[in-house]
Protein backbone atom coordinates (compact mmCIF):
# COMPACT_ATOMS: atom_id res chain seq x y z
CA UNK A 1 0.00 0.00 0.00
CA UNK A 2 2.92 2.36 0.68
CA UNK A 3 3.87 2.19 -3.00
CA UNK A 4 0.37 3.29 -3.95
CA UNK A 5 0.66 6.42 -1.82
CA UNK A 6 4.18 7.15 -3.07
CA UNK A 7 2.97 6.80 -6.67
CA UNK A 8 0.02 9.11 -6.02
CA UNK A 9 2.20 11.73 -4.29
CA UNK A 10 4.72 11.56 -7.14
CA UNK A 11 1.90 12.19 -9.62
CA UNK A 12 0.67 15.18 -7.60
CA UNK A 13 4.25 16.48 -7.32
CA UNK A 14 4.62 16.28 -11.10
CA UNK A 15 1.39 18.24 -11.61
CA UNK A 16 2.51 20.96 -9.18
CA UNK A 17 5.97 21.15 -10.77
CA UNK A 18 4.39 21.63 -14.20
CA UNK A 19 1.99 24.20 -12.78
CA UNK A 20 4.57 26.48 -11.16
CA UNK A 21 7.70 25.58 -13.13
CA UNK A 22 6.25 25.57 -16.65
CA UNK A 23 2.81 27.15 -16.95
CA UNK A 24 3.19 29.86 -14.28
CA UNK A 25 6.92 30.53 -14.23
CA UNK A 26 6.47 34.29 -14.52
CA UNK A 27 4.38 36.32 -12.08
CA UNK A 28 1.34 37.81 -13.78
CA UNK A 29 -2.22 38.84 -13.11
CA UNK A 30 -4.49 35.81 -13.53
CA UNK A 31 -7.50 36.85 -15.59
CA UNK A 32 -10.96 35.30 -15.28
CA UNK A 33 -10.70 33.40 -18.59
CA UNK A 34 -7.38 31.82 -17.61
CA UNK A 35 -8.67 31.00 -14.13
CA UNK A 36 -11.81 29.33 -15.51
CA UNK A 37 -9.72 27.28 -17.95
CA UNK A 38 -7.40 26.05 -15.22
CA UNK A 39 -10.33 25.37 -12.89
CA UNK A 40 -11.80 23.15 -15.60
CA UNK A 41 -8.44 21.34 -15.93
CA UNK A 42 -8.11 20.64 -12.19
CA UNK A 43 -11.75 19.61 -11.79
CA UNK A 44 -11.45 17.32 -14.82
CA UNK A 45 -8.34 15.70 -13.32
CA UNK A 46 -10.19 15.16 -10.04
CA UNK A 47 -13.16 13.60 -11.81
CA UNK A 48 -10.94 11.49 -14.08
CA UNK A 49 -9.19 10.01 -11.05
CA UNK A 50 -12.51 8.37 -10.14
CA UNK A 51 -11.90 6.00 -13.08
CA UNK A 52 -8.68 4.80 -11.43
CA UNK A 53 -10.58 4.48 -8.15
CA UNK A 54 -13.23 2.31 -9.82
CA UNK A 55 -10.82 -0.13 -11.42
CA UNK A 56 -8.41 -0.10 -8.47
CA UNK A 57 -11.11 -1.11 -6.00
CA UNK A 58 -12.90 -3.39 -8.45
CA UNK A 59 -9.70 -5.37 -9.12
CA UNK A 60 -8.31 -5.04 -5.60
CA UNK A 61 -5.03 -3.38 -6.65
CA UNK A 62 -2.59 -2.96 -3.74
CA UNK A 63 -5.27 -4.35 -1.40
CA UNK A 64 -7.72 -1.51 -2.14
CA UNK A 65 -11.18 -2.15 -0.76
CA UNK A 66 -10.02 -4.36 2.10
CA UNK A 67 -9.38 -1.52 4.54
CA UNK A 68 -12.09 -1.22 7.21
CA UNK A 69 -14.70 1.42 6.37
CA UNK A 70 -17.28 2.33 9.00
CA UNK A 71 -19.55 3.62 6.22
CA UNK A 72 -19.73 0.27 4.38
CA UNK A 73 -21.32 -3.12 4.83
CA UNK A 74 -18.46 -5.64 4.31
CA UNK A 75 -18.84 -8.57 1.94
CA UNK A 76 -16.88 -11.79 2.40
CA UNK A 77 -15.08 -13.22 -0.64
CA UNK A 78 -14.70 -16.92 -1.31
CA UNK A 79 -11.17 -16.81 0.16
CA UNK A 80 -12.50 -15.29 3.39
CA UNK A 81 -11.27 -11.74 2.69
CA UNK A 82 -13.63 -8.98 3.79
CA UNK A 83 -14.24 -6.36 1.10
CA UNK A 84 -15.60 -3.04 2.35
CA UNK A 85 -15.66 -1.17 -0.96
CA UNK A 86 -16.02 -2.50 -4.48
CA UNK A 87 -15.39 -0.38 -7.58
CA UNK A 88 -18.83 1.24 -7.66
CA UNK A 89 -19.12 2.09 -3.97
CA UNK A 90 -15.55 3.42 -3.86
CA UNK A 91 -16.12 5.64 -6.90
CA UNK A 92 -19.36 7.04 -5.46
CA UNK A 93 -17.67 7.78 -2.12
CA UNK A 94 -14.68 9.39 -3.82
CA UNK A 95 -16.90 11.62 -5.97
CA UNK A 96 -19.09 12.55 -3.00
CA UNK A 97 -16.02 13.44 -0.95
CA UNK A 98 -14.56 15.40 -3.86
CA UNK A 99 -17.77 17.44 -4.30
CA UNK A 100 -18.15 18.10 -0.56
CA UNK A 101 -14.51 19.13 -0.07
CA UNK A 102 -14.49 21.29 -3.21
CA UNK A 103 -17.68 23.00 -2.04
CA UNK A 104 -16.40 23.68 1.46
CA UNK A 105 -13.21 25.11 -0.06
CA UNK A 106 -15.34 27.92 -1.50
CA UNK A 107 -15.86 29.30 2.01
CA UNK A 108 -12.08 29.40 2.30
CA UNK A 109 -11.97 31.66 -0.76
CA UNK A 110 -14.08 34.30 1.00
CA UNK A 111 -11.49 34.69 3.76
CA UNK A 112 -8.48 34.55 1.41
CA UNK A 113 -9.97 37.34 -0.69
CA UNK A 114 -10.35 39.46 2.44
CA UNK A 115 -6.78 38.73 3.57
CA UNK A 116 -5.37 39.74 0.19
CA UNK A 117 -7.40 42.93 0.31
CA UNK A 118 -6.24 43.86 3.83
CA UNK A 119 -2.57 43.20 3.01
CA UNK A 120 -2.91 44.80 -0.44
CA UNK A 121 -1.22 41.80 -2.07
CA UNK A 122 -0.41 42.74 -5.69
CA UNK A 123 -2.54 40.73 -8.11
CA UNK A 124 0.50 39.37 -9.98
CA UNK A 125 1.89 37.78 -6.79
CA UNK A 126 -1.32 36.23 -5.47
CA UNK A 127 -0.83 33.03 -7.48
CA UNK A 128 2.61 32.50 -5.86
CA UNK A 129 1.16 32.86 -2.36
CA UNK A 130 -1.67 30.44 -3.11
CA UNK A 131 0.66 27.89 -4.74
CA UNK A 132 2.96 27.61 -1.72
CA UNK A 133 0.02 27.95 0.65
CA UNK A 134 -1.76 25.00 -0.92
CA UNK A 135 1.46 22.98 -1.05
CA UNK A 136 1.74 23.41 2.71
CA UNK A 137 -1.95 22.60 3.08
CA UNK A 138 -1.42 19.26 1.33
CA UNK A 139 1.12 18.28 3.97
CA UNK A 140 -0.92 19.53 6.93
CA UNK A 141 -4.13 17.94 5.70
CA UNK A 142 -2.34 14.67 5.06
CA UNK A 143 -1.20 14.59 8.69
CA UNK A 144 -4.70 15.47 9.95
CA UNK A 145 -6.37 12.88 7.70
CA UNK A 146 -4.17 9.95 8.72
CA UNK A 147 -4.33 10.96 12.38
CA UNK A 148 -8.11 11.14 12.11
CA UNK A 149 -8.30 7.78 10.31
CA UNK A 150 -6.19 6.15 13.03
CA UNK A 151 -8.45 7.58 15.75
CA UNK A 152 -11.63 6.47 13.97
CA UNK A 153 -10.21 2.96 13.47
CA UNK A 154 -9.47 2.71 17.20
CA UNK A 155 -12.37 4.70 18.65
CA UNK A 156 -15.45 4.34 16.44
CA UNK A 157 -17.48 6.63 18.71
CA UNK A 158 -15.45 9.58 17.40
CA UNK A 159 -17.64 9.46 14.28
CA UNK A 160 -20.61 10.56 16.38
CA UNK A 161 -18.50 13.33 17.92
CA UNK A 162 -17.56 14.51 14.41
CA UNK A 163 -21.22 14.32 13.36
CA UNK A 164 -22.42 16.47 16.24
CA UNK A 165 -19.61 18.96 15.58
CA UNK A 166 -20.63 19.31 11.91
CA UNK A 167 -24.29 19.84 12.77
CA UNK A 168 -23.40 22.54 15.31
CA UNK A 169 -20.99 24.18 12.83
CA UNK A 170 -23.65 24.22 10.11
CA UNK A 171 -26.22 25.75 12.49
CA UNK A 172 -23.67 28.36 13.61
CA UNK A 173 -23.02 29.30 9.96
CA UNK A 174 -26.77 29.63 9.39
CA UNK A 175 -27.12 32.01 12.34
CA UNK A 176 -23.97 34.05 11.60
CA UNK A 177 -24.14 37.29 9.62
CA UNK A 178 -22.94 37.16 6.02
CA UNK A 179 -20.45 39.91 6.85
CA UNK A 180 -17.09 38.36 7.68
CA UNK A 181 -14.97 39.70 10.53
CA UNK A 182 -11.82 41.65 9.82
CA UNK A 183 -8.84 39.23 10.01
CA UNK A 184 -6.48 42.13 10.68
CA UNK A 185 -8.21 42.62 14.04
CA UNK A 186 -7.71 39.00 15.09
CA UNK A 187 -5.28 38.03 17.84
CA UNK A 188 -3.36 35.77 15.43
CA UNK A 189 -2.78 38.63 12.97
CA UNK A 190 -1.59 41.04 15.65
CA UNK A 191 0.60 38.40 17.32
CA UNK A 192 2.29 37.56 14.01
CA UNK A 193 3.19 41.19 13.39
CA UNK A 194 4.86 41.26 16.81
CA UNK A 195 6.70 37.92 16.46
CA UNK A 196 7.77 38.18 12.80
CA UNK A 197 9.62 41.35 11.71
CA UNK A 198 7.80 42.45 8.55
CA UNK A 199 8.87 45.10 6.06
CA UNK A 200 6.53 47.96 5.26
CA UNK A 201 6.54 47.26 1.52
CA UNK A 202 6.71 44.37 -0.92
CA UNK A 203 9.96 43.31 -2.57
CA UNK A 204 8.63 41.81 -5.79
CA UNK A 205 7.64 38.13 -5.43
CA UNK A 206 10.06 37.57 -2.53
CA UNK A 207 8.91 36.27 0.84
CA UNK A 208 12.00 37.69 2.58
CA UNK A 209 14.12 40.79 2.08
CA UNK A 210 16.84 42.85 3.79
CA UNK A 211 16.04 45.74 6.10
CA UNK A 212 17.42 48.96 4.61
CA UNK A 213 18.68 50.28 7.95
CA UNK A 214 20.28 47.18 9.51
CA UNK A 215 20.62 44.73 6.62
CA UNK A 216 18.86 42.10 8.74
CA UNK A 217 16.79 39.46 6.96
CA UNK A 218 13.09 40.17 7.51
CA UNK A 219 9.81 38.93 6.08
CA UNK A 220 7.80 40.81 3.50
CA UNK A 221 4.00 41.22 3.69
CA UNK A 222 3.88 38.43 1.07
CA UNK A 223 5.22 35.96 3.64
CA UNK A 224 2.68 37.20 6.17
CA UNK A 225 -0.04 36.52 3.59
CA UNK A 226 1.35 33.00 3.05
CA UNK A 227 1.29 32.16 6.77
CA UNK A 228 -2.26 33.50 7.13
CA UNK A 229 -3.43 31.45 4.13
CA UNK A 230 -1.94 28.34 5.78
CA UNK A 231 -3.65 29.11 9.09
CA UNK A 232 -6.93 29.75 7.29
CA UNK A 233 -6.77 26.34 5.60
CA UNK A 234 -6.03 24.59 8.91
CA UNK A 235 -9.05 26.27 10.49
CA UNK A 236 -11.32 25.26 7.63
CA UNK A 237 -9.85 21.74 7.59
CA UNK A 238 -11.24 21.29 11.10
CA UNK A 239 -14.70 21.37 9.47
CA UNK A 240 -13.99 19.72 6.14
CA UNK A 241 -12.01 16.68 7.30
CA UNK A 242 -14.76 15.45 9.68
CA UNK A 243 -17.17 15.95 6.76
CA UNK A 244 -15.25 13.51 4.55
CA UNK A 245 -15.22 10.93 7.37
CA UNK A 246 -19.02 11.06 7.23
CA UNK A 247 -18.75 9.66 3.70
CA UNK A 248 -15.95 7.12 4.13
CA UNK A 249 -13.24 6.22 6.61
CA UNK A 250 -11.11 4.49 3.96
CA UNK A 251 -7.81 6.45 4.23
CA UNK A 252 -7.02 6.32 0.51
CA UNK A 253 -10.43 7.68 -0.52
CA UNK A 254 -10.31 10.37 2.16
CA UNK A 255 -6.79 11.44 1.23
CA UNK A 256 -7.14 11.48 -2.57
CA UNK A 257 -10.53 13.23 -2.65
CA UNK A 258 -9.18 15.90 -0.26
CA UNK A 259 -6.02 16.44 -2.28
CA UNK A 260 -7.78 16.78 -5.62
CA UNK A 261 -10.39 19.09 -4.06
CA UNK A 262 -7.83 21.64 -2.86
CA UNK A 263 -5.42 21.32 -5.81
CA UNK A 264 -7.59 23.60 -7.92
CA UNK A 265 -8.27 26.06 -5.13
CA UNK A 266 -5.89 28.63 -6.66
CA UNK A 267 -7.66 28.73 -9.99
CA UNK A 268 -11.05 28.60 -8.30
CA UNK A 269 -10.07 31.61 -6.21
CA UNK A 270 -9.25 33.73 -9.27
CA UNK A 271 -12.41 32.52 -11.02
CA UNK A 272 -14.74 33.30 -8.10
CA UNK A 273 -13.03 36.20 -6.29
CA UNK A 274 -14.98 38.78 -8.28
CA UNK A 275 -18.24 36.81 -8.01
CA UNK A 276 -18.28 36.38 -4.23
CA UNK A 277 -20.77 39.19 -3.67
CA UNK A 278 -23.11 37.66 -6.27
CA UNK A 279 -23.24 34.23 -4.60
CA UNK A 280 -25.27 35.42 -1.63
CA UNK A 281 -27.00 32.10 -0.94
CA UNK A 282 -23.89 29.94 -1.27
CA UNK A 283 -23.05 30.28 2.41
CA UNK A 284 -26.57 29.13 3.27
CA UNK A 285 -26.14 26.13 0.97
CA UNK A 286 -22.77 25.24 2.54
CA UNK A 287 -24.34 25.47 6.00
CA UNK A 288 -27.06 23.01 4.99
CA UNK A 289 -24.45 20.68 3.47
CA UNK A 290 -22.60 20.55 6.80
CA UNK A 291 -25.84 19.81 8.66
CA UNK A 292 -26.82 17.06 6.19
CA UNK A 293 -23.36 15.46 6.35
CA UNK A 294 -23.38 15.69 10.15
CA UNK A 295 -26.79 14.02 10.39
CA UNK A 296 -25.58 11.33 7.97
CA UNK A 297 -22.61 10.65 10.24
CA UNK A 298 -24.80 10.48 13.35
CA UNK A 299 -27.24 8.04 11.71
CA UNK A 300 -24.82 6.04 9.52
CA UNK A 301 -25.49 2.79 11.41
CA UNK A 302 -29.23 2.97 10.67
CA UNK A 303 -28.72 4.19 7.10
CA UNK A 304 -26.39 1.27 6.33
CA UNK A 305 -28.92 -1.22 7.70
CA UNK A 306 -31.77 0.42 5.79
CA UNK A 307 -30.21 1.37 2.44
CA UNK A 308 -26.89 -0.51 2.34
CA UNK A 309 -24.03 1.20 0.51
CA UNK A 310 -26.47 3.01 -1.78
CA UNK A 311 -27.02 5.64 0.93
CA UNK A 312 -23.72 7.22 -0.20
CA UNK A 313 -25.18 7.65 -3.70
CA UNK A 314 -28.21 9.40 -2.23
CA UNK A 315 -25.91 11.64 -0.16
CA UNK A 316 -24.11 12.70 -3.34
CA UNK A 317 -27.43 13.64 -4.93
CA UNK A 318 -28.60 15.62 -1.89
CA UNK A 319 -25.31 17.54 -1.59
CA UNK A 320 -25.27 18.32 -5.31
CA UNK A 321 -28.91 19.44 -5.21
CA UNK A 322 -28.34 21.79 -2.26
CA UNK A 323 -25.30 23.42 -3.86
CA UNK A 324 -26.97 23.78 -7.25
CA UNK A 325 -30.02 25.36 -5.62
CA UNK A 326 -27.83 27.83 -3.72
CA UNK A 327 -25.93 28.91 -6.85
CA UNK A 328 -29.06 29.18 -9.03
CA UNK A 329 -30.95 31.13 -6.35
CA UNK A 330 -28.00 33.52 -6.01
CA UNK A 331 -27.80 34.13 -9.76
CA UNK A 332 -31.57 34.65 -10.03
CA UNK A 333 -31.54 37.14 -7.14
CA UNK A 334 -28.60 38.98 -8.71
CA UNK A 335 -30.36 39.15 -12.06
CA UNK A 336 -33.48 40.62 -10.44
CA UNK A 337 -31.42 43.27 -8.65
CA UNK A 338 -29.75 44.30 -11.89
CA UNK A 339 -33.14 44.47 -13.62
CA UNK A 340 -34.56 46.70 -10.86
CA UNK A 341 -31.63 49.12 -10.79
CA UNK A 342 -31.31 49.42 -14.59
Amino acid sequence: MIWLYLGFLSFIGLLLALDLGVFHRHAHVVRAKEALSWSAVWISLGLAFSIFVYFGYDQGWFGLGTKADAMSVPVERADGTLVYNDGTSAMVKYLTGFVVEKSLAVDNIFVIAMLFGILAVPAQFQHRVLFWGILGALVLRGVMIFAGAALVARFNWILYLFGGFLVLTGIKMLMTSDEEGDPSQSRIFRAMRKIIPVSDSYDGPRFFTRAAATGARIATPLFLALVLVELTDVIFAVDSIPAIFAITTDPFLVFTSNIFAILGLRSLYFALANLIDSLRYLKLALSLVLVVIGVKMLTHTYLKAWLGDSFNFYALGVVGGILATGVIASLVARKREVAVTS
